[in-house]
């Protein structure tokens, strides 16, 4: 691991420029889940998440939980199993029912009247309620604050030309004491243009340094045989938890 460890470090692009101008419509992504194009969905859950869980909820029931750009992410039933409530924002509405379908969910959907053509979608128990919209329309909900963000595979989704826009949006949703839980990707980003995007130790600074505590808890080789096809040879995630200063 030592020798993982000196490489990232090492390997750590501190040029944010390199895919600035890498754009992703939302049509573009609606689409990937209609073409089944979604390897970024981790069927059994971020090992990361899971292994940290219970040290961060700290036998606390009843947080507000945010996921932007939730997909089907499993970890939402994880949440709302251990009593919280879980809101995510998502635009594939196929990808939103996918959810409901496989954790075997009853729910139902009604149109959000703060924003036009979009949805809501809620669990029939009540403690899961997903928009299908866009992350920068969500806060005309009026939802309130959250305790909690679970950013697995948002930041590294957006558009780079909107990071701040979006880091500014996730900031804007957190209560006192929050809790923001953000994993990165490490690789050379002169080879493959993303996304998912890079993100360096730099920019989770510029984006987030002046309200948050800044805490890379763990680096892992995240690396795999799929990954050759971007034509890089190396890949890191990092798992970091930003808190209120």
């Amino acid at each position: 691991m030592d020798g993982s460890r000196t490489s990232l470090d090492i390997e750590e692009y501190s040029d944010t420029e390199v895919q600035k101008n890498q754009v992703l419509t939302l049509e573009e992504w609606q689409d990937k889940w209609v073409n089944g194009k979604t390897a970024f969905h981790l069927e059994q859950g971020h090992q990361l998440l899971k292994k940290h869980l219970d040290t961060f909820l700290k036998g606390k029931s009843g947080l507000r939980v945010f996921f932007p750009l939730c997909g089907k992410a499993v970890e939402m039933k994880w949440f709302a199993n251990r009593g919280h409530s879980v809101v995510g924002v998502e635009i594939s509405e196929l990808g939103i029912r996918q959810f409901f379908t496989e954790q075997n969910l009853s729910y139902t959907e009604e149109p959000i009247t703060e924003i036009p053509g979009a949805k809501v979608f809620k669990s029939s128990s009540g403690n899961i309620s997903l928009y299908c919209c866009s992350i920068f329309d969500f806060p005309r909900t009026n939802i309130g604050k959250f305790d909690m963000i679970w950013d697995r595979g948002a930041l590294v989704a957006i558009n780079p030309g909107d990071r701040k826009r979006y880091a500014d949006t996730m900031l804007s949703l957190l209560g006192k004491k929050f809790q923001y839980l953000l994993c990165v990707l490490s690789y050379d980003p002169t080879k493959h243009p993303g996304p998912p995007f890079y993100v360096p130790h730099a920019e989770i600074e510029r984006l987030f340094g002046k309200i948050c505590n800044i805490h890379c808890l763990e680096k892992v080789d995240a690396f795999e045989e799929r990954h050759k096809s971007w034509g890089i040879d190396y890949l890191f995630e990092k798992l970091y938890l930003l808190t209120e200063k």
